[in-house]
């Protein structure tokens, strides 16, 4: 049996399916077909219901739940995770009034991302809105193409470097308004395939993090080559913020900030909604 399976280049992405992708740990006779693509792309994919097997974001997987069903393996959730509203040095200084950011120009990494969710969430009248490739957004501040940017992945640990300034931590201003965990993206495999299969994927992402985890702080040749000439330590730095037990298994925590970030998703939209029951493989 051979599955498509869509992840991230990103270092906690590699890090987890290193071990599956590359037979490191038995599969029991199950092969997948990696294909890395950046998250909004992911996302775009899962709406098509493209791959068998993919990471993205919650906002795409709440679009997706009549083709997809979320593993317990493989998810980025955790607490100081959060995506970063940024802009250049003086921002705050120049606009003092927080409501001056409903007006600026914002970058943004993907419709469908959670980073757009929390912004909204957070700034629910801002309108001026870009969309591009999360790597962009930094320099696309830097060099004034817009006054705002929300970063993720490794970008939160440079944008200082870039002469950038933290406005506000959309993931802490989560955590005091819903006093759970930030969802960020997750693993979902197709409601179509055999449950008995879907279980034993699920098995085997959690395996596969396991190998990973029992080598660290080695960081392998599969996770630095797709990793854009990243350094190490910002490698690991990646690794250290979004890959952690809730990675190995959601949990009754994890599914319960997963319920509560699906209710803000219909609230964005005006809608007043619980989640449904069969979000996860049982």
């Amino acid at each position: 049996m051979k599955l498509t399976l869509g992840f991230s280049p990103c270092p906690n992405d590699t890090f987890i399916f290193d071990a599956l992708v590359n037979k490191k740990i038995d599969t029991g006779g199950l092969e997948v077909k990696p294909l890395l693509e950046d998250v909004e792309t992911l996302n775009k994919w899962a709406l098509e219901g493209k791959m068998d097997i993919t990471k993205l974001s919650f906002p795409a997987f709440f679009q997706s739940m009549n083709t997809y069903t979320l593993l317990n393996a493989g998810s980025a959730l955790g607490k100081g995770v959060g995506p970063l509203l940024v802009a250049r040095k003086g921002y705050q200084e120049k606009n003092g009034n927080a409501d001056s950011i409903n007006d600026q120009s914002i970058a943004l990494p993907g419709i469908n991302t959670t980073a757009h969710l929390l912004f909204s969430y957070a700034w629910p009248k801002a309108q001026n809105k870009n969309f591009m490739i999360f790597s962009a957004i930094e320099d696309a501040v830097v060099y004034g193409k817009t006054e705002l940017g929300v970063i993720i992945h490794e970008n939160r640990f440079t944008y200082q470097q870039k002469g950038l300034e933290k406005v506000m931590d959309l993931g802490e201003y989560w955590e005091e308004k819903k006093k759970v965990p930030i969802p960020l993206g997750g693993i979902a495999i197709k409601r179509s395939i055999d449950p008995q299969l879907a279980r034993q994927v699920d098995q085997l992402i959690r395996k596969s993090l396991e190998y990973s985890f029992a080598n660290y702080p080695l960081i392998t040749d599969y996770v630095k080559k797709h990793s854009q000439a990243m350094e190490e330590n910002v490698m690991r730095q990646h690794i250290d913020l979004y890959v952690n037990d809730y990675s190995l298994d959601l949990g009754k925590d994890g599914k319960d900030a997963i319920k509560t970030l699906y209710e803000v998703f219909a609230m964005v939209r005006d809608k007043t909604e619980t989640a449904p029951e069969n979000l996860f493989v049982s």
